[in-house]
């Protein structure tokens, strides 16, 4: 069975089990290891693999072929995009704090890692409630571009996700929101970052019994995949690895849920509002 899925932790520490033949009765896995952004290409394509993982806001483009498989992906809190503009909060004097009112940013350019992420919807769905008139130009740059971007003075603000939550002050940038905990207190919800999907034409049970299966072993061994994610991390320290998977492999990697799902149709549905996405029709999210 063809798949895809990232190279993070998270992903390595999900499917370890079933990479390396843990799971009775699963077939042999066929892996491809790419970054988000190409495998919502992939899916979007028609000509992706069996099952991947691609970003939630990516989903409505793809259902038609593929089924979301409640289990394996990505749900969280405490773990959102950030809005920066530059100044440190130190400096910020009566003069300049009109620019952390929201209101700063209307008709002004901001750049964003992806028009296809949970982060740029989360990102407009605040803007169409804080920024009167509107924002202005989107560019989309490579994340690690951002920060510097906004720094240079090249954009006017940059939304910002991965370790940029820690390391923006060390750029002279300030926050002027966190789009995660706008998202918690305006919802109740986790944010939906990651899902797991799977061709239609297979077998979509089995599938579910085998990607829960997998997250179960990991718990279950939490070291038996320590190597397998390593090898994969890119750099990352141990601790630092650790954490992500602490942060973002939680009860709904498990199982959706309903808090899951009402998530996931929260996003969906206002993102489909405000025409950033396609409606998704009555069904076909599960």
């Amino acid at each position: 069975m063809k798949i895809a899925y990232s190279p993070c932790p998270n992903d390595t520490f999900v499917f370890h089990a079933w990479a390396h033949g843990l799971i009775p009765g699963a077939p042999k896995l066929d892996i491809t290891y790419a970054d988000i952004d190409i495998t919502n290409g992939l899916a979007a394509s028609g000509k992706g693999p069996d099952v991947l993982k691609i970003s939630y806001a990516a989903l409505p483009w793809v259902l038609d072929e593929y089924a979301l498989i409640p289990c394996g992906g990505a749900l969280g809190r405490g773990c959102g995009p950030l809005v920066l503009i530059s100044g440190e909060p130190a400096s910020i004097s009566a003069a300049n704090t009109a620019a952390h009112d929201p209101a700063y940013l209307s008709g002004r350019t901001i750049a964003v890692p992806s028009e296809r992420s949970t982060a740029y919807l989360l990102f407009r769905l605040w803007a169409a409630q804080a920024v009167p008139g509107g924002i202005g130009e989107i560019v989309v740059l490579p994340f690690d571009q951002i920060m510097p971007a906004v720094r240079d003075g090249k954009v006017d603000a940059g939304l910002v996700i991965h370790e940029a939550r820690f390391t923006y002050p060390a750029y002279g940038l300030s926050l002027m929101r966190d789009l995660g905990s706008w998202w918690e207190e305006d919802t109740g919800l986790p944010i939906p970052l990651g899902a797991i999907i799977a061709r239609r034409s297979l077998d979509l049970n089995s599938i579910e019994r085998w990607t829960r299966q997998s997250v179960q072993y990991a718990w279950a061994h939490p070291d038996a995949s320590r190597q397998y994610v390593m090898s994969h991390a890119q750099e990352m320290s141990p601790e630092v690895t650790d954490a992500h998977i602490n942060l973002y492999v939680n009860q709904y990697t498990e199982n959706l849920g309903e808090d899951g799902y009402a998530a996931v149709t929260a996003l969906l549905g206002r993102a489909a509002d405000e025409e950033l996405v396609p409606g998704i029709a009555p069904g076909l999210l599960r």
